[in-house]
């Protein structure tokens, strides 16, 4: 399976756990919550911050297992991300916010991932 290589600095401060993928909340949801994390060293420390990062690494490995029976059953999957991606936390939440809120409030943590990986690694042809 694909490897995903993340910012070690700000993966830590933006996301954290599986919780909250888990029970259906919105990226409406996790990108208001995101959005309160404080951008400093400490904010690996908490609890919310670890359960965000767990949503995001539920949500990228959704998709790129998604990606990869697309490809193995020769569709054109959502997206096409090489082997590691580096992930920037602040990149990935600028994105996140620039979806319109009513958009947000209809889309699950992983099809927010899935755009911004679509919009990230778009495939050829």
């Amino acid at each position: 399976m694909r490897h995903v290589i993340l910012t070690a600095a700000g993966a830590a401060l933006l996301f954290a756990g599986s919780a909250g993928a888990q029970n259906g909340r919105t990226l409406d949801t996790f990108v208001t919550e995101a959005n309160r994390i404080p951008q400093n060293p400490t904010a690996v420390l908490r609890s919310d911050t670890r359960r965000l990062f767990g949503e995001v690494r539920t949500g990228l490995t959704t998709v790129l297992a998604r990606v990869q029976a697309d490809r193995a059953a020769g569709l054109t999957p959502p997206a096409c991300p090489p082997e590691a991606i580096d992930l920037n936390p602040r990149q990935l939440l600028t994105f996140l916010n620039a979806i319109p809120q009513a958009r947000r409030a209809r889309m699950s943590v992983t099809e927010g991932l899935q755009a911004w990986m679509a919009e990230r690694y778009p495939c050829e042809g």
